[in-house]
């Protein structure tokens, strides 16, 4: 591993201490909040805000043919939509999960950090992180699935225009994801912006095609009541079943808007989600139920159904855009779950940028963006039509739907303190819907559920074995470093000669010798007069003042010439550690050097597969590999490379 030390650490220098505390949400002015909430209009809500396209298409297609266009079934229906959003997404997500928040951030991820600073009992804890790990794994699924089912339905609604157009579908669906994923470098602010107007004009496209129908046939707004849906469910229980799998398809995107939380905030979300989405998709949903009410010959297609036909065309261009738009909120929830994964432990180090200068959460990692576009481009290849790839569509988004409800569960019961009676509810209500969910997607395992199950269970290997991998190497390198107080001692006792200079050691924490300390001392018999062990502490918010970004602590070795400096960073601070020494310099006596004659000295672990008792041979071989692939440290500390030497030793997995 040629650049870190702190493999089982969160990832190197976004956790090299402790967590920063929780901070609330700042308050937003009435301006900046509208502009966050249009924001997340082009972000957040893609994904579920363009399921009127296929979903009640879906349900009558002749997978489903059981359900019949019959005022009974649709009502049953239309109801079943209905109370899934407002049960799944109104209130499950926005009003209660995105309460639990970490740091700001969202995403079943969120929940296992929030139960792991929390949680006392070790088996409570290793359960919530395998939960973690499995709910993390299925959003990886939905992550890949998602563009490439959007963007490719987006380009088959050109062949209701022109059935010659067939051919273009696939090569046009390969150029419109490379633009997508390339843009994601610009940042989610930059996205949101080019976005924002034209999902703004898709929801008020799909009230305004809603409500014409309502107003002609109002009796569908009976399936407001939920004894049509208890009564459908009831009188054909196994074709209600069989309908779920595609009911389900109305609320993909949930877990997208919780984990896209920190780019936006809570506020921003509700907002839009209350004011314009929930009442959009309500009203397009019941038009289309009015309509098949009216006409059963338009299940084959009641999205575009709805539309005159002077209007067909123009609505299929706005599809398009719409479902493209669609693809950017799981890619941004795959940034933000990959943060945090890092901070777990889960995942090597990885470069993350920050794109704004006023929102913490929105952020560009281009190991994710680039391994979820080849994901992507593989899907196209291999299913070559969104028909085919919808049998994967469900899975993935109600797995993680559940194991989410449970550690939410865990955390209300054991942390906040929940009344029994309250959990139960939740259990019984939400969670029970829940489980009929995944339970009729349970049946697409076959024609195509294997696919999320697969992209999962290879983040699963890779999230266990670099977790098993690092904390094993993590007990390893602790020995080789030794305490501190130790080394200092030997320094003195051995009359270890000292040489002018100022020399740094960047290191986690506070107690142990830094590796390339102890290489120095030990192949140099040497060691400067002036030593800083210098830690980087990041803080969930935009900015620390010069004033308090800098602690510096002599740890009692001040004759000894060594000093302890912290040097606390919020999210639009950069982890420049030269330029946050200058700061510290002078504030103690050993700090009283220049700053242009520090030298910087990394730490490094050398790690070698070998096939000792632990691990078998292929995880040792993966670990390695991540190891090897982290993202540097030398860049990500702004280290001057003519002033900084690396230094460590080789060591046997």
């Amino acid at each position: 591993m040629s650049d870190t030390e702190e493999l089982a650490g969160a990832g190197g220098a976004e956790a090299a201490a402790a967590p920063p505390p929780v901070v609330d949400e700042p308050p937003a002015g009435h301006r900046g909040g509208l502009v966050l909430a249009l924001g997340a209009l082009g972000v957040v809500f893609g994904d579920i805000g363009t399921s009127p396209l296929y979903a009640l298409q879906t349900v009558f297609s002749i997978d489903h043919n059981d359900v019949q266009p019959t005022p009974s079934d649709v009502l049953g229906v239309v109801s079943m939509v209905f109370w899934s959003i407002a049960v799944i997404v109104s209130v499950k997500y926005v009003a209660l999960i995105m309460r639990a928040d970490n740091e700001g951030e969202g995403g079943i991820l969120a929940l296992v950090a929030l139960l792991r600073d929390k949680l006392g009992d070790a088996r409570r804890l290793a359960a919530a992180t395998v939960l973690g790990i499995l709910g993390a794994a299925l959003f990886y699924g939905d992550s890949v699935i998602t563009p490439a089912i959007s963007v490719m339905s987006a380009m088959e609604g050109l062949v209701v225009v022109d059935q010659g157009l067939a051919r273009l579908v696939l090569p046009v669906s390969v150029v419109i994801l490379t633009v997508l994923f390339v843009v994601q470098r610009w940042g989610t602010t930059a996205v949101s912006k080019a976005f924002a107007p034209v999902m703004a004009a898709w929801f008020v496209v799909l009230a305004v095609l809603g409500v014409p129908q309502i107003v002609q046939h109002p009796q569908v707004l009976r399936a407001l009541s939920p004894t049509y849906a208890v009564g459908f469910a009831l009188g054909r229980p196994l074709v209600a079943f069989i309908a779920l799998g595609a009911v389900v398809l109305t609320i993909t995107g949930a877990e997208a808007l919780y984990a896209d939380m920190g780019h936006f905030g809570p506020r921003a979300i509700r907002r839009s989600w209350y004011l314009v989405v929930f009442p959009a998709l309500v009203l397009n949903y019941f038009g289309q139920g009015a309509m098949i009410l009216r006409d059963p010959s338009t299940t084959a297609n009641p999205f575009f159904r709805l539309a005159p036909a002077w209007a067909t065309l123009p609505l299929v261009v706005l599809a398009t855009l719409a479902t493209v738009i669609a693809s950017q909120a799981v890619i941004s929830g795959a940034y933000s779950v990959s943060r945090q994964a890092v901070r777990l432990g889960l995942f090597p180090r990885l470069a993350v940028r920050q794109t704004s200068k006023e929102e913490g959460g929105q952020i560009y990692v281009p190991a994710v963006n680039w391994i979820l576009f080849l994901g992507v481009l593989v899907l196209i290849a291999v299913f070559r039509s969104s028909g085919r790839l919808a049998t994967a569509y469900g899975l993935a988004v109600t797995g993680t739907l559940f194991l989410t409800s449970l550690l939410y569960l865990l955390l209300a019961k054991r942390i906040w303190h929940w009344a029994l009676w309250k959990v139960v509810a939740y259990g019984v209500v939400i969670g029970g819907l829940e489980l009929a969910f995944f339970g009729a997607n349970l049946l697409k395992i076959v024609s195509g559920g294997w696919l999320p199950l697969l992209i999962a269970g290879i983040v699963v290997t890779l999230m266990t074995t670099w977790r098993k991998g690092a904390r094993t190497l993590n007990e390893q390198r602790t020995r080789l470093e030794g305490p501190l107080d130790e080394f200092v001692a030997m320094v003195r006792e051995k009359g270890i000669d000292r040489v002018p200079g100022f020399a740094v050691f960047p290191h986690p924490n506070k107690t142990t010798t830094p590796l390339a300390l102890r290489s120095h001392v030990t192949f140099n018999r040497v060691l400067h007069e002036h030593v800083a062990i210098v830690q980087i502490l990041n803080e969930n918010v935009p900015h620390i003042r010069h004033v308090d970004r800098v602690v510096v602590d002599d740890l009692g070795y001040g004759d000894d010439g060594i000093v302890h400096v912290c040097v606390r960073v919020g999210f639009n601070d950069s982890q420049d550690i030269p330029r946050g020494l200058a700061l510290a310099i002078g504030r103690s006596p050993e700090l009283d050097v220049d700053i242009e004659d520090a030298r910087y000295f990394l730490s490094v672990l050398t790690v070698h597969a070998t096939g000792a008792p632990g691990m078998t041979r292929w995880r040792e071989r993966l670990f390695v590999w991540m190891a090897h692939n982290a993202a540097n440290r030398t860049e990500v500390f702004h280290l001057p490379p003519e002033r900084t030497v690396v230094m460590g030793v080789n060591l046997d997995l």
